[in-house]
């Protein structure tokens, strides 16, 4: 039970730096449409739904991790692992999201052909090419910082934005 429990926590601790970057990232953007759309009668998504929209990207990029391929460039220059990351947290995350709206359609009709045919014709084609394009930026940002974090180290990276970070007692030492 203790490994379960290790595992757990390690898949959490993997998947909270991107969940709490696109959670920052996505309710920005939530308040600039909201500021952009005022008085035109668009609905905006609540804070809920931006909520679980980072889940979802968190996920994406913790599923997308897990492929043997994802870190195919570790000695080449970050602008290889940024672009190809991109490209595969970025379809990972269209999947999922693709796969949760046909999920949404699937409760109303009962067969996935169905819903597929539905959601195909009803989707909102520039709608959608904005939204993959926002994604798409953010993901770009999220990728450069973890490259970064990865070839730097992460408490490197964060002395470089807040300072010089205390230092940890070494392992075996009391602390």
């Amino acid at each position: 039970m203790n490994t379960v429990t290790a595992k757990i926590k390690h898949e959490f601790m993997e998947m909270l730096p991107p969940t709490l970057f696109f959670f920052v990232i996505l309710h920005i953007v939530a308040v600039v449409r909201s500021l952009l759309t005022h008085d035109t009668g668009i609905s905006l998504p609540t804070s809920g739904a931006v909520t679980l929209a980072a889940l979802v990207l968190g996920k994406s990029v913790l599923i997308a991790n897990m492929l043997p391929f994802v870190n195919r460039f570790p000695e080449k220059p970050l602008i290889w692992n940024v672009v190809w990351k991109t490209l595969i947290y970025t379809l990972v995350a269209t999947l999922i999201h693709f796969l949760e709206r046909l999920y949404d359609y699937w409760k109303g009709v009962h067969s996935v052909a169905a819903a597929n045919q539905q959601l195909l014709a009803e989707v909102d084609w520039a709608h959608f090419a904005g939204i993959e394009i926002l994604l798409v930026v953010l993901i770009i940002n999220y990728c450069v910082l973890a490259e970064l974090s990865r070839v730097i180290g992460r408490r490197r990276l964060l002395a470089f934005f807040f300072g010089p970070m205390p230092s940890l007692p070494q392992e075996g030492r009391p602390v």
